[in-house]
C-alpha cells in the first residue's frame, strides 16, 4: 500500500488556496502529507491508526525537503478529534473504502482498505467539527460511496463545492469521485470529468499528466 493513483490524484487535485493548517486523515506512509507540504507553506499534521505505517510515514516525512512543516501522529481519528483543540483550513483524506466485502486476512491491509475503524459518518462528522469557518474537506471515494457521503455532508451542513468524476478511460464508467466539501450558503457545484488513460489504456491522458506532473518523474 505504498503509492497509488488514488492518493496522488487527491493530493494533486485538492484546492489548498491559502491554507495555513492541513490535516491528513489516514496518512498511510505519508504520501499526501508530503504532497501537501510540497504544494504549500502550510503546517501539516498526518494521523495514522496503524503503528507500522505511522512509523514509516515519520521516516518518509523526515526524509523530504519539507520535514520542518510535517508532523505524523499515531492515533485514531476519533481519539484525535476528542483530544485536539486545533482547527484546520483543509482536511484531506483518502479513507478506507470497503464496507461489505470480505476483509483481508492481513490485519494491516484490512485497516488500510476497510472502513470498520473509520466509518464514513465519523470521518465527515469529525472533520466538520475540526474545520475553520472557511475550511474545506477534500476526499476521494469509490463511485458507490458518493451518495452516502453527500447525505452525511448535508447532515453536517456541508455543501459540495467541487466534484470530479474519475474514469479509467472514456469507454468506462466513473470508478472514483473527488469531492470538496465546505460551509457555504449558496454554491454552484463545479463539476468536471477526468480520464486517467487514453482509449488504448496504455498511455495517460494529457489532463492527467498536467494534474500530476509535479509528482511523477516520467511526466
Amino acid at each position: 500500500m505504498k503509492v497509488g493513483t488514488d492518493g496522488v490524484l487527491l493530493g494533486a487535485w485538492a484546492n489548498i488556496g491559502a491554507a495555513k493548517s492541513i490535516l491528513d486523515v489516514g496518512t498511510g506512509t505519508g504520501l499526501i502529507s508530503i504532497m501537501m507540504a510540497q504544494r504549500s507553506n502550510a503546517k501539516i499534521t498526518g494521523i495514522e491508526i496503524e503503528k507500522k505505517a505511522a512509523e514509516e510515514a515519520k521516516i518518509n516525512a523526515l526524509s523530504c525537503p519539507w520535514s520542518n512543516r510535517i508532523r505524523i501522529l499515531h492515533s485514531s481519528f476519533q481519539e484525535f478529534v476528542y483530544k485536539t483543540s486545533e482547527a484546520y483550513d483543509l482536511i484531506i483524506s483518502n479513507p478506507p473504502f470497503f464496507e461489505n466485502s470480505q476483509k483481508s486476512k492481513c490485519d494491516l491491509l484490512a485497516i488500510a482498505k476497510h472502513n470498520h475503524l473509520l466509518p464514513p459518518a465519523e470521518l465527515i462528522g469529525g472533520s466538520a467539527r475540526l474545520l475553520t469557518p472557511n475550511g474545506k474537506i477534500a476526499i476521494i471515494l469509490p463511485a458507490d460511496s458518493v451518495k452516502t457521503i453527500k447525505n452525511l455532508a448535508e447532515k453536517e451542513n456541508l455543501q459540495i463545492l467541487r466534484e470530479t468524476e474519475v474514469r479509467p478511460n472514456n469507454l468506462k464508467k466513473p470508478h472514483r469521485y473527488l469531492l470538496e466539501l465546505g460551509k457555504a450558503d449558496k454554491v454552484i457545484i463545479k463539476k468536471s470529468t477526468l480520464l486517467i488513460h487514453n482509449e488504448d489504456s496504455n498511455s495517460f491522458t494529457d489532463n492527467y499528466k498536467i494534474l500530476t506532473r509535479e509528482f511523477y518523474l516520467n511526466f
